[in-house]
């Protein structure tokens, strides 16, 4: 194990945008991952968790460790008849995790099959889509203490999961680092989730009328890359923003004056849809230099290739300005801002 001294994070981040670490290291065992954690508190330095980069924008270099976490293996722990319980560590992509559990036919995370980034993060911000959040198989997350290097497992009660929330992001920030996580899997009647967003008619399209989770997966992959781009392709991080959600008396005001407004029922109250928000008031496809909005997906902020984080951060700003202005309704970022 090596700590480097400024080192670019231009590839560690699936933005694209160049931003240097004052120390950077890459760790691929939990006793390294100590040792790092050691220097950082000598040195008194701050410190960041590097996955897959795919939920960060950095708007400065880093003043302290950039640490790239390199933690791998799948693991079932416990079965029975009817599930299975799954240890995966922090640092396995999250998409390759998920196609894994469907070539074993263990079903829940089907609904999120292609989404970017590393199982450590996905408890960290509760990630969700098409009617399903990680939270629902979560059993527990083994974490490491900052500033002690103790070990803690974190019950599914005990991590406070919201909407795009958990403990880890909000009571607990910067407290932890995400290791492992233990899911619970179905392996034989399986519940599906076909009701959100486009995926009863991706299935109709195709004359799946019967569907496996395996079908619901390849129907989600083709969704997101028909609305979201590559960030191999064009940098970005995906979603860029949070879907608001509104008391019922507010939507009603905006349903007034918006009658097709993109909107979703919930128990906490209405979720609008962020990406409706931004392309009605007209940022679809705009650019400013490199830093644009996605010209197929408004949610989605790009670097048409060398912006800077600043200039993203910037038009984020201007977007959520004009929203609360047209809407009377506050977007929120689902990406990490460094800065």
């Amino acid at each position: 194990m090596n700590i480097i001294e400024n080192y670019s994070l231009k590839l560690y981040n699936t933005f694209g945008i160049e931003a240097k670490a004052k120390y950077f290291a890459e760790v691929s065992t939990i006793q390294d991952l100590k040792k790092v954690l050691v220097f950082r508190r000598q040195n008194n330095l701050p410190i960041l968790f590097i996955g897959g980069g795919s939920n960060l924008l950095f708007v400065d270099d880093f003043p302290g460790v950039v640490l790239k976490l390199n933690l791998k293996g799948i693991e079932i722990i416990n079965e029975n008849d009817n599930e299975v319980f799954v240890k995966t560590q922090g640092s396995e992509n999250w998409h390759n995790f998920v196609l894994w559990t469907l070539e074993n036919d263990f079903g829940g995370l089907e609904n999120l099959s292609l989404i970017p980034g590393n199982v450590g993060t996905a408890p960290m911000q509760n990630i969700g889509a098409y009617g399903v959040e990680v939270k629902d198989y979560i059993t527990e997350v083994q974490t490491l203490h900052l500033e002690t290097g103790d070990e803690r497992i974190f019950t599914n009660e005990e991590c406070n999961f919201g909407y795009r929330e958990s403990v880890f992001k909000n009571e607990l920030r910067g407290q932890y680092v995400l290791v492992a996580v233990t899911f619970k899997l179905s392996k034989k009647n399986h519940t599906l989730h076909l009701d959100y967003g486009a995926i009863k008619t991706e299935l109709e399209q195709e004359n799946i009328t019967e569907p496996t989770i395996q079908n619901i997966s390849t129907a989600v992959i083709r969704i997101r890359e028909s609305k979201l781009p590559d960030p191999s392709q064009i940098g970005n991080s995906g979603s860029f923003f949070k879907n608001p959600v509104v008391t019922i008396e507010e939507f009603a005001e905006i349903e007034k004056n918006y009658p097709t407004v993109s909107h979703f029922k919930t128990d906490a109250g209405v979720k609008l849809a962020a990406g409706w928000l931004i392309e009605q008031a007209g940022w679809k496809g705009k650019r400013f230099g490199d830093a644009g909005v996605h010209d197929k997906q408004a949610l989605v902020l790009v670097n048409h290739g060398n912006a800077t984080g600043r200039e993203i951060y910037d038009l984020s700003e201007q977007i959520i300005n004009d929203i609360k202005t047209k809407f009377g309704v506050t977007l929120t970022r689902e990406v990490n801002i460094i800065k």
